[in-house]
């Protein structure tokens, strides 16, 4: 197991999460809803997005 590949990977979806979350709030803002959300919200949606983009850029043996 390559450590350092593992923690790059994890930070790379660490940084892309929020930045995925927040897009699909822009575009449903942009349909008409609003959302609001408290911070554990925003921070389960966080860590699950994150596991989300791990898990489809992870090459499958």
């Amino acid at each position: 197991m390559d450590y350092k590949k593992t923690i790059i990977n994890l930070l790379i979806c660490l940084i892309l999460s929020p930045i995925v979350v927040y897009l699909i709030l822009g575009a449903a803002s942009l349909a008409g809803s609003t959302y609001e959300m408290t911070n554990g919200e925003t921070w389960i949606i966080w860590l699950l997005m994150a596991i989300m983009i791990n898990l489809s850029i992870t090459k499958k043996a």
